[in-house]
């Protein structure tokens, strides 16, 4: 008997606030095609449903790859777990302008198939350990470092989400009066790089404030590679006070390695690196730092895609839901599969519905 991962396909996506990543994958979880774009959320529940619908309906044409039997969602924060297997897909809490919208239930009808939703962080690091720099170990932290600052953790071998799947939110750990993402997260370092372009602390950012009218995360970077005193320190010192709050989890869970990853670490250079190692080698116990390794993500955003492509896998395949579909050919003929696309549709039209005494347009 030989598995046949061409069967089917997976549709994958990972949402972030600025930009949108789509792709397909084969049944084994292997990112066959993918495709990165701009995006703002801010555009709005529908708009970026269609273009979702869009793009994956192209994909599917160009590649010419099998009918898809799941898709795989990462968005930003944290995800709520289902009451149970194939139960209604979880509402969306984190993204205040969606709220109320049935965004994973209208994406699930339109391609007919289950959707499976988690943070973009536990994609990321399901896709590090399947693909990355956590490949073949079984217990690896994943920190992202952007406008909010979170981590994933799998161990021995397990992706670990937590009681309501809010596992990792370590941006809410304090650093005196202040969160951590709100000292050293994105925002907050382009805000101390456009106080040192206006008083001229930094002359690079001064120039690049003069050329371009605006600064971002990425120019801050930019000039840390290229000595610029301000902004090396900056980022060192976002490194300290990130890497202080990954040590208690360090201490606590004992990973073989930590991949930093996210548009700081991807802009922050050494700098900020190197003040992450400091603080958790400083502050974790020996045995625990003794054969640790902390790097930065190789993946950059496709890690999140081969991570929902795993997260798909695991739950079509996982021991009760196979043995559900295994006799039918295919988990879309599983019958509580059925019954959950019939209560989406039912909860959809109720939302879509007027409210009582009033007719629709």
């Amino acid at each position: 008997m030989r598995f046949r991962q061409d069967a089917g396909s997976l549709l994958v996506s990972a949402i972030d606030q600025s930009s949108i990543a789509l792709g397909i994958a084969d049944l084994n979880g292997q990112l066959l095609v993918e495709h990165h774009e701009a995006a703002q959320l801010d555009a709005g529940p529908e708009a970026i449903l269609d273009r979702l619908a869009t793009i994956f309906d192209w994909l599917l044409r160009e590649t010419e790859k099998p009918a898809p039997w799941g898709i795989g969602l990462a968005l930003p924060g944290p995800i709520e777990k289902p009451a149970a297997d194939f139960e209604t897909v979880p509402v969306l809490q984190t993204i205040q302008s969606w709220q109320g919208f049935p965004f994973l239930e209208r994406l699930s009808m339109r391609f007919g198939v289950p959707i499976f939703a988690r943070s973009g962080v536990q994609t990321m690091t399901m896709g590090e350990a399947k693909a990355g720099g956590g490949r073949g170990l079984s217990d690896i932290i994943y920190v992202k470092l952007g406008r909010s600052i979170s981590a994933g953790l799998i161990s021995e071998g397990r992706l670990h989400r937590g009681a309501q799947g809010a596992a990792g939110m370590i941006g809410h750990s304090r650093v005196g009066d202040e969160l951590l993402e709100a000292v050293a997260g994105a925002d907050a370092i382009a805000r101390e790089g456009m106080a040192a372009a206006e008083d001229g602390r930094s002359p690079y950012l001064t120039q690049t404030l003069a050329r371009q009218g605006e600064l971002s995360v990425v120019d801050i970077g930019h000039a840390a590679q290229l000595g610029d005193l301000f902004c090396v320190e900056l980022l060192g010192r976002c490194g300290r006070l990130v890497g202080e709050a990954l040590a208690p989890l360090t201490n606590l869970v004992n990973p073989s390695l930590i991949v930093i990853g996210g548009v700081v670490a991807e802009s922050g250079g050494d700098s900020l690196l190197a003040g992450i190692r400091e603080a958790v080698y400083r502050q974790s116990h020996p045995m625990v730092s003794r054969d640790l390794q902390i790097v930065r993500s190789q993946m950059g955003a496709s890690s999140g895609l081969v991570g929902a492509a795993q997260v798909v896998v695991e739950e079509l395949f996982a021991p009760a839901t196979l043995q559900g579909w295994i006799g039918l050919g295919s988990p879309l003929r599983h019958p509580e599969f059925q019954k959950r696309l019939e209560r989406m549709m039912a909860s959809v039209e109720a939302k879509a519905a007027p409210p009582a005494g009033r007719v629709a347009p």
